[in-house]
This record gives structure tokens, sequence and C-alpha cells, in this order.
């Protein structure tokens, strides 16, 4: 898969995190970038963006300080990869991580198993701070992410066009919707206006 980077606020809006929380979890070794986690500009894999949002996801029902023990203890159990490369599902008052068809719950009984999926993960969910935060495969009708296409970075739903390529191309109003397919064949003004308002949600983007 290629590697492509996710610049802060696109990681943002993908993950569920603001960009204080970022920098937060940054700062604290929740999760550091893969790609850049040097010095600015940061820059996340597409991997950091589903680890990030997991650990945001977990953030609505369980305290940050059970998430960075959790991890902690993930290491002493010898799961040392990256967090995407493991499922992790909600175990009652607790949380786990998914190796295989089973989960071990890292938080409060090691050991204990369960099957679980990243389905509640990648789904539409609110964050501790009544965020509402969008599907990660289809933010929008005619947006949506394709881990196997561009990295994972948006594209216009069924084809290989970045979703932010077509926003500025109307975002000034030079070109209508309409004429989209001038420029892209095969995208329609409503899957440029997806584009438009999915570009716009991002945080630091004038509308």
């Amino acid at each position: 898969m290629t590697v492509v980077s996710f610049p802060i606020p696109l990681a943002s809006k993908m993950s569920g995190a603001s960009v204080g929380q970022l920098a937060h979890w940054r700062k604290t070794g929740i999760l550091v970038p893969e790609i850049e986690s040097q010095r600015a500009p940061y820059l996340y894999s597409f991997r950091d963006i589903v680890a990030l949002r997991t650990v945001a996801w977990l953030r609505a029902d369980h305290s940050l300080q059970s998430i960075r023990n959790s991890l902690g203890f993930a290491q002493e159990l010898d799961l040392a990869d990256h967090p995407a490369s493991y499922t992790v599902v909600k175990l009652g008052e607790s949380w786990g991580v998914q190796r295989g068809e089973q989960a071990i719950d890292i938080a409060k009984h090691p050991g204990q198993s369960t099957v679980g999926t990243l389905a509640d993960v990648f789904a539409e969910f609110e964050t501790v701070r009544n965020r509402r935060v969008d599907k990660l495969l289809n933010p929008r009708r005619g947006v949506e992410v394709n881990p196997s296409r561009l990295g994972g970075w948006p594209t216009i739903k069924g084809t290989r066009i970045p979703f932010d390529l077509v926003a500025e191309l109307i975002s000034d109003g030079t070109v209508a919707p309409e004429r989209v397919g001038d420029f892209y064949p095969g995208v329609s003004a409503e899957d440029a206006r997806d584009a438009l308002d999915f570009h716009r949600s991002i945080p630091g983007v004038a509308a």
C-alpha cells in the first residue's frame, strides 16, 4: 500500500481528535506520527489515522489515563506493533486489543478474551467533547476513503481523484459544480459539492 502523509488538519478531521489533542498525544507519547514526528509540520500515516480514531472512540467512554495504562500493558504483552495493526474493542467497562480471533482485555483483566470488530470505530460517532465524527470510509455521499487507493487519501467516490483537487477547483466560484465534469470526467455536480463540503469541514479551512 502506498504510504501517504496526512497533515494535521486532515488527520484531525478523519480521526475525530482535535488539533490540540493531537499535540497533547504526541507530547505524551500516546500516539507519535509514523512519518514525521520530530518537528513541524508533523505528518501522519493512514495507520496513524485509524489508531487515533480508535483512541478518540475509546475516549468517549474511558479515561485517557486508562487508555494510556492499557497501551503500556500492551507493550508488556509484546503487542509492539503499531496500534492500528490490532482490532480494538470494548469489553464491558474496559477495552482490549484483538489479536487474530480473540481480544485481549488489557485494561482490567489481562488474559480475558472475546471477539471484537473495528466497525464501531469506522462508523460515525460522537467524541467525549460532543464532536460528531464522520464515517471514516464514507465521510460524504460523494467522497470515500479506500485504504488501498492513494494510501487512504479521501477521493471522489468510485475514482482516484483526490477530493481536495475538486474542492479547490470550485471553492472560489470561478468553476460551477456543474462544470467539474469538463475537468474531471465522471465527477458529478453533487460529488463536487460533497467534496467542497468535506473540505470546508477540515479544521483551519475557510468556508
